[in-house]
């Protein structure tokens, strides 16, 4: 099989012999470099061996500057440019792929800091905290750091100014702007607003019925429950585990 595994590879797609064609492609798969692969890949269309393509095309968009050096590669472009667009494609999708797992990464931890942030200004109108609280509680009865959340004492300088700005009223303050943001995305995520104690929540439920919002915050309030929500599961998965090692 090492010594003869293109040969039979070749032979085994002719013949129609599945089992002798799959155990060549996983020889020449676990054999492949950046020298063979462009010899491999040709094979592979050949053959049809889908598995033995999909293995040197993602050795080719991985290595793809030296094997741009090899032989293979030179042969190629002088010889089959339809092969040599078809690697291109493959590479620039694989790129656009990766970019798209970054991005939609990168969204899924705004949307759970977002969430987090939502259930700290719960916290903080309802329970209050080291600095802020409820207007029928001493915050100063808190002196010890929150530990709930990381982003607790931000939340708080946030309001404190919010309360204070003498900018906000003529919406020049970008903090306070901040701040409107996220009393707005509590109320559009809130589903006891007759008992809830964060500012304006009923006055932005009240308008939101009015008016409905642009299609990117309704997005945006969609992806912040749903990161809510599986926060919860998370944490109730979380605290089972912990009650069944505990007995």
């Amino acid at each position: 099989m090492e010594d003869y595994g293109i040969h039979l590879l070749a032979l085994a797609h002719v013949y129609s012999v599945a089992q002798l064609k799959q155990s060549c492609s996983k020889v020449l798969r676990r054999n492949l470099n950046v020298n063979n692969v462009v010899d491999m890949l040709q094979l592979a269309r050949l053959c049809d061996a889908s598995d033995l393509y999909l293995d040197c095309m993602r050795l080719l968009s991985r290595h793809f500057k030296a094997v741009e050096a090899s032989e293979g590669w030179k042969f190629l472009q002088n010889n089959d440019p339809y092969l040599e667009l078809e690697i291109l494609q493959f590479i620039d999708e694989a790129e656009s792929r990766k970019k798209r797992r970054k991005r939609h990464i990168a969204d899924n931890k705004l949307y759970a800091q977002l969430s987090e942030a939502m259930d700290c200004l719960e916290h903080i109108c309802s329970e209050g905290c080291t600095s802020v609280g409820p207007y029928d509680m001493d915050p100063s009865k808190h002196k010890s750091p929150c530990s709930k959340f990381s982003t607790c004492q931000g939340i708080q300088l946030l309001i404190k100014h919010f309360g204070a700005c003498k900018d906000r009223v003529n919406g020049g303050c970008s903090r306070c702007k901040r701040m409107w943001q996220l009393f707005k995305l509590h109320s559009s995520i809130c589903d006891r607003p007759d008992e809830c104690r964060v500012p304006l929540c009923r006055q932005f439920k009240l308008k939101a019925r009015q008016d409905r919002g642009d299609a990117l915050w309704r997005l945006l309030v969609r992806k912040v429950t749903v990161a809510k929500a599986m926060s919860s599961l998370s944490f109730l998965k979380s605290s089972s585990s912990t009650a069944a090692a505990l007995k």
